[in-house]
Formats: structure tokens, C-alpha cells, sequence
């Protein structure tokens, strides 16, 4: 099989975001990395091994190209001296090992977090498309372009009966790289979007496709982020202040959306002060009910004094577009919203997705965690760390 990664453009926005401060303030930061199925795949993972092996060899012969290297000097959140450290990047196969347990696939990445970091999004791409390729055949395509020109159709409805100044605009991204069907599926998914609904698709997380597509690259931060700075040498109690000081620091405004769900929502609102709710332009959700996290955000914002439709929420779990219609049409009249859909665009194609994750488990030699709001993403790590984590928090299991 051909190499499925042919530019390491083809991965999302915040792995180069995130990157470049972890080079800029911490980049000496050893980070492992581990593999999950959270759902039960139709056909072994494990049998998958070879394919991936293979794939992995061909994406760290990588380089970034002068074409690439010149796009990304053109972001201007985007720092020169970085994309000259981008200019002699490539990934180095030592630090990602893959082998099977039963019919199990394990992927186990340990490194510096300047090279480990960037495999992510690379490798569940590869897995899914690796995954798929046998079921891929014109049926499954007609039945994704059903589902695709349906999911238009709506959208374009939806455009044409929205009243100019009655709510905030619907606007929508793409967030599907990590979970797409296949390359040329997802490249066919963001182009028919942004042709067919201009007015409401407003990017893409994968820097490749916004490039090629003239669009606007969408993210900021992950959850990787704020578990790094578990193990970055402040008190845990003041982990995610460390983390969005951090921020600040480097993007100096720029890419002004916070994660809220590291530790929970209560635990972010509780170190999201004044001083944080000033300098962000607002929140992602990510896991949890999306209406309770909404109305804990905009009450927060209303305690605080700072007019929530100043602000941003940008609704990212598991959505797909009668959903984000739903959210729309609660909180638009109080607060800006934005939806990124991710699997729901990338790989809908009648059959069950992949739900795969790839997750920092420990930095510089200690456990870091993430603590979701919907329990089932909670990735498992020391048992212990979990346990002082949520005593630190005051988070009951």
C-alpha cells in the first residue's frame, strides 16, 4: 500500500501550536504516549501490526517542504525560529514502538515530547485508513455522499432561513483528520463543505487542506497541553494556571480558546479568574452534558462581570449536525458558539467508526491524567496519581 502520509502539513492545527511552546519553555520535557480502542472493532486491530509498521517507516522519511515551511510562516501566530527548528524536523522511528497483544494493537510512544508529541494524529490516521481500506468500494462511497449531501442540504436550509441579527451566526469546522475514512475521503468532505456552505463552514483543523483549500486553520490546545504541566515542576493545585499562563505568554492574544475538561469543568471555572476570562476569547467543550457545561460557562462569564456575548463556546464532543443545530438555537442569543464535528463529516459512511485514542500517560518520568467529565474518557493511568489527583481537586469517582 502507498504511503498514506505524504505531508506532515496532513495533521491538525494544534499539534504545531502546542509544539511550538513546548520548544519555546519546556523543551526538554520527555512525554509516553498511549494506544486505546475505546470501542470494539469488527475485525482485530492486531492484524493491522505489519501495515502500520510500514506506514510508520514511510511518514519518518518526512520533511517539510519550502512550499510547507512558507505556509506556515505565513500564520502569524506562527514564530520564525520555530519554522526553522520545522526545517530540519523529522520523526524518529526509535521513539514509536507497535506490537500486538491477542487481538489487540499496541502503540506505545516514548520520547521527547518535541518529536512525541507530533505522532499523534499521524498514527490514527493511518490506523483508521488502514482499517477501512478493505471495506472501501463504491456502495460504501455512495452511501458517505448520501449522508454528506444530506448533511448540506440541511445546512443550507438552515442559511436560508436564518434571520440576519437574530442570533449569533452558526459557523462549523471541520475536526475529523484523527477519525477520517480515508485521505481523499476527508480532502472530498472539507471541499464539498466549503463550496457548497461558505457561510457556516469556516475551516478545518488539518493544516494540509486549509492550505491547499485557502481556508482558515482552526485549534489551539489539548488535553496534552495541560497534562504536561502535572509534571512540569509547579503544584499540582496550579497546574492548569501554569498551563494558560504559558499560553499567554507565547500567543500573546492570539488562539484565545481554553479546554475546560482536564479535570472537570468546576476545577477549570475554579482557576479560570478574571485576569484568564479577560485574555481568552472563550471555551472548548469536550466531554460532559454540553448544556450544563454551557450555562456553567455563561454564568461564570455573568459572575465575573464580562458580557458573555463577548465570548466564545466552541462545542467539539461527538457532534453531529442536528446536534449542533440543537446548541445553536439554545445558546445563540447569549453567547457566540462554533461547532467542530469531527467523525461525524470525516467518516460517515454507514459503517461503525474506530473510537481511537492516543493519550500523553506520563511526563518526565511521573503519571499525568486527565480527569474527563464524561467518565469513559478517562484514560487509564497509576491508580494512585488518580486517586491524588481527584483528592486535589476535591473530584469524587
Amino acid at each position: 500500500m502507498p504511503p498514506i502520509i505524504t505531508s506532515l502539513l496532513d495533521t491538525d492545527l494544534y499539534k504545531f501550536t502546542m509544539l511550538q511552546v513546548v520548544l519555546h519553555q519546556f523543551p526538554a520535557a520527555h512525554g509516553e504516549y498511549a494506544f486505546k480502542c475505546r470501542n470494539t472493532p469488527q475485525r482485530p486491530l492486531a492484524a493491522l501490526k505489519d501495515e502500520l509498521e510500514a506506514q510508520l517507516d514511510a511518514l519518518c522519511a518526512l520533511h517539510f517542504t519550502q512550499d510547507e515551511l512558507g505556509y506556515l510562516r505565513s500564520l502569524r501566530f506562527i514564530k520564525s525560529d520555530f519554522v526553522d527548528y520545522l526545517e530540519l524536523f523529522h520523526l524518529q522511528r526509535r521513539f514509536i514502538r507497535v506490537s500486538e497483544q491477542g487481538d489487540e494493537l499496541l502503540v506505545s510512544i516514548k520520547g521527547p515530547m518535541i518529536q512525541a508529541m507530533f505522532f499523534e494524529i499521524f498514527v490514527l490516521a493511518i490506523v483508521n485508513e488502514l482499517y477501512f481500506q478493505p471495506l472501501d468500494n463504491s456502495v460504501v462511497r455512495a452511501e458517505g455522499q448520501r449522508r454528506l449531501q444530506e448533511k448540506i442540504a440541511r445546512l443550507q436550509a438552515f442559511s436560508q432561513s436564518a434571520r440576519p441579527g437574530e442570533h449569533s451566526p452558526l459557523l462549523m469546522s471541520d475536526f475529523g483528520t484523527r477519525r477520517r475514512f480515508s485521505r481523499d475521503w476527508h480532502a472530498h468532505v472539507v471541499a464539498s463543505l466549503h463550496r457548497e456552505v461558505p457561510a457556516i463552514f469556516r475551516g478545518t483543523s488539518n493544516v494540509y487542506l486549509a492550505w491547499q483549500l485557502g481556508i482558515t486553520p482552526i485549534g489551539t490546545m489539548a488535553h496534552e497541553f495541560f497534562q504536561a504541566f502535572q509534571a512540569l515542576g509547579v503544584r499540582l493545585r496550579d497546574f492548569q494556571k501554569a498551563a494558560l499562563e504559558a499560553w499567554v505568554q507565547e500567543y500573546r492574544g492570539d488562539l484565545g480558546i481554553a479546554l475546560t475538561d482536564v479535570v472537570g469543568m468546576e476545577a477549570f471555572l475554579a482557576d479560570f479568574d478574571l485576569y484568564f476570562a479577560k485574555l481568552f476569547d472563550g471555551l472548548r467543550h469536550d466531554s460532559g452534558d454540553p448544556y450544563l457545561w454551557g450555562e456553567k460557562a455563561i454564568a461564570h462569564y455573568q459572575a465575573l462581570r464580562i458580557p458573555p456575548h463577548s465570548k466564545m463556546l466552541v462545542f467539539s464532543d461527538a457532534l453531529n449536525v442536528d446536534k449542533a443545530l440543537a446548541l445553536h438555537q439554545h445558546f445563540s442569543e447569549r453567547i457566540q458558539v462554533s461547532f467542530g464535528i469531527g467523525t461525524n463529516f470525516s467518516n460517515d459512511m454507514g459503517l461503525t467508526p474506530l473510537q481511537i485514542v492516543l493519550k500523553l500517560v506520563s511526563c518526565n518520568g511521573q503519571p499525568v491524567a486527565k480527569l474527563s467529565d464524561s467518565p469513559g474518557k478517562t484514560m487509564p493511568t497509576d491508580a494512585t496519581f488518580l486517586a491524588y489527583l481527584r483528592q486535589v481537586f476535591g473530584i469524587r469517582e
